[in-house]
């Protein structure tokens, strides 16, 4: 497996290259065009620009996350097909560029939900955490401004104001569409996309929903075991995988994760791994990656890794806000460059006791 970071962009990111690249064992990030919009063709110099200043860093541009889906492709609605179109495009010119690996997600209205971004733990750390309580107090429209104040002035990925100005119509546009609907529209869309990850050889990575449950009515899909086996038997072309995030996935305490990993041998292209601390079936907050400090037992989801000879793109997930920094909720560096090193210490230590 590689280890990794996620890089927001040096426009974006208060993290720098320089700082990733001195975490031992991280030698690549997975990056995006930030600025650009869902549905628009990315530019093949914008493509090009974002790889040379990640290796000119000393680093590699491991893979995507996310060349996000515009929400006519996910509704249906009869101009999908333009924006497919642009998807295409994007591939065809990541592909020749020399990347492989997409992380996408087809979730609707909301990429992830959480209702606070910076939820005070017993050490004095802040992070991410969930309530389904508090969600259930809310309108739609009222989600992004109960959690803007929040975000440390960074532009959260998924809740991007533009967009969540709009949500009143984007929940319009999705009244008609059941698990059924996004079923079918998501493979439609793998369908059109599949030729061109075969001739440029990119893994496709979805995401699985964030929580894994249906938020406000929507419907979510890519939540359990038996889902991602249908989504991968409707699509059956190695190249429509998954993106395992331990996180997402492990929101709903009934997903056995190294089971589901197991499960999944040679399509999972990429790899999140953080732990979550529940306090209740739908009451949980992020913690550090150190299984004793939640729910998980990361040795064991490593350990599957491996059993299934693993060899993509990983990276430690969200991270606590430690050590007085300031930074994008989740996504400072000091927590996440001891996640990875911790990570990177059960993956020696499992592959020598295999050896």
């Amino acid at each position: 497996m590689q280890m990794t970071l996620r890089w927001f962009g040096s426009k974006y990111d208060t993290v720098t290259l320089k700082q990733i690249r001195q975490v031992p064992g991280v030698t690549g990030v997975i990056s995006t065009l930030y600025g650009t919009t869902p549905g628009e063709a990315w530019e093949m110099e914008d493509i090009l620009a974002l790889k040379k200043e990640i290796e000119d860093a000393g680093l590699e541009l491991a893979g995507i996350e996310s060349v996000n889906i515009h929400d006519s492709i996910k509704v249906g609605t009869p101009d999908r097909d333009k924006y497919i179109d642009n998807y295409i495009t994007t591939l065809e010119r990541l592909g020749r560029a020399g990347i492989h690996m997409v992380c996408y997600n087809f979730m609707p209205v909301f990429d992830w939900t959480r209702t606070e971004l910076a939820r005070v733990r017993p050490d004095g750390s802040t992070v991410l955490a969930y309530t389904q309580e508090a969600v259930d107090a809310l309108k739609p429209e009222d989600m992004f401004a109960s959690i803007s104040g929040d975000s440390n002035g960074a532009i959260l990925p998924g809740w991007e104001p533009e967009r969540m100005a709009h949500i009143k119509e984007l929940f319009e546009m999705y009244k008609d569409v059941d698990d059924e609907k996004l079923f079918a529209n998501l493979k439609y869309f793998l369908e059109r996309i599949m030729p061109v990850c075969d001739k440029y050889d990119i893994n496709m990575a979805i995401h699985p929903d964030d929580p894994a449950w249906s938020v406000f009515g929507l419907p979510r899909i890519i939540i359990n075991k038996a889902n991602i086996l249908r989504m991968m038997k409707m699509v059956d072309n190695p190249h429509n995988g998954v993106t395992f995030c331990s996180g997402s996935y492990g929101t709903n305490l009934e997903n056995d994760l190294p089971d589901m990993i197991r499960s999944l041998k040679g399509r999972i292209h990429f790899a999140h791994v953080r732990n979550l601390k529940f306090n209740s079936p739908t009451d949980f907050e992020e913690s550090a990656h150190l299984s004793s400090d939640g729910t998980f037992d990361m040795y064991e989801i490593m350990l599957a890794l491996y059993d299934i000879g693993f060899d993509g793109p990983i990276r430690p997930d969200h991270g606590r806000m430690i050590w007085d920094e300031v930074a994008m909720p989740g996504y400072g560096l000091y927590d996440r460059a001891l996640g990875a090193t911790y990570l990177n210490g059960l993956w020696e230590a499992i592959c020598k006791s295999h050896k």
